[in-house]
C-alpha cells in the first residue's frame, strides 16, 4: 500500500490561523525555555509572538486554552511519530511502536513545558492537561492514528484501530508525569505487549473450523 497522499489544500484564512497559532504557540515555547511557566502571562506571550493580547485572547480564550493548545500539539508529535514509524517499518509492527514511541519520548522529555512541569512547584494546571482533563488530547490523536491504523499497510478494522490508537495514546501520555527511568527500556516492553495484537490485524481474520474445511472440500472437487 502506498504512502499517505500529500495533505489538501487550504483556504487563505484557514492557512493564516495556522500560522498566527503557530507563531503563538513557538513563542510560548520561546519563553517556556527562559523561565518557569507559573512566571509567564498571556501578555508575554502576545508581545514575544508580536500580536496584541485581543488576538490572542480572541484565539485562545484564557491561559487554560493556550496551555491545552501546547498540549495537543505535543500530542500531534505523538501521532507523528507513530506514523513516520508506521511507514519507515513496513510489515514490522514491533519496531514501529518501539521507534515511534521512543522519539515520543525523547521529544517530551526536552519540551519545555514537559520540563517545567516536572520541576519546581506543582503545577495542577498543567498536570489536569494529561490527566483529569486529557480527553481533547487523547480524542484528537487517537482520531487521527485511528486513521492512519485503517489506511496504513496495518489494514486494521476501524473499531480495532480505535481501540489500538485509544490505548497507544493513553499509555503514551501516562508516561509524562512519571518519565520511564534510563535503565527502562519502556517503549520496547511496550512493543513486546502491542505488536502481536497488530500483527493479528496484519494477518488479517483467519478461517473458522468450518470454512477451512469446506475449503477443503471445494479444492478437492477443483
Amino acid at each position: 500500500m502506498a504512502s499517505p497522499s500529500p495533505n489538501p489544500r487550504v483556504s487563505y484564512p484557514e492557512a493564516a490561523r495556522a500560522l498566527l497559532r503557530t507563531s503563538i504557540l513557538d513563542a510560548m515555547r520561546e519563553l517556556l525555555g527562559e523561565r518557569d511557566w507559573s512566571r509567564i502571562t498571556l501578555g508575554d506571550v502576545a508581545g514575544r509572538a508580536g500580536v496584541s493580547r485581543q488576538t490572542l485572547y480572541k484565539e485562545f480564550g484564557s491561559r487554560a486554552g493556550l496551555a491545552q493548545a501546547y498540549a495537543l500539539r505535543l500530542a500531534d508529535q505523538l501521532v507523528d511519530h507513530v506514523e513516520a514509524a508506521i511507514w519507515l517499518n513496513v510489515g514490522d509492527p514491533r519496531a514501529a511502536v518501539r521507534d515511534g514511541l521512543t522519539n515520543f519520548f525523547i521529544d517530551a522529555a526536552e519540551d519545555p513545558l514537559i520540563q517545567s512541569l516536572l520541576t519546581g512547584e506543582v503545577k495542577l494546571d498543567l498536570l489536569r492537561l494529561i490527566t483529569l482533563d486529557s480527553e481533547p488530547l487523547v480524542d484528537r490523536a487517537a482520531d487521527r492514528l485511528t486513521r492512519t491504523f485503517v489506511e496504513s499497510w496495518v489494514r486494521a478494522p476501524v473499531a480495532e484501530a480505535g481501540a489500538l490508537a485509544r490505548a497507544l495514546v493513553r499509555i503514551a501520555l501516562s508516561f509524562i508525569p512519571a518519565p520511564p527511568r534510563p535503565d527502562q527500556d519502556v517503549p520496547g516492553e511496550l512493543a513486546l505487549v502491542l505488536a502481536p495484537f497488530v500483527e493479528q490485524l496484519v494477518a488479517g481474520p483467519q478461517p473458522t473450523a468450518g470454512e477451512q474445511g469446506s475449503g477443503g472440500a471445494a479444492d478437492r472437487t477443483r
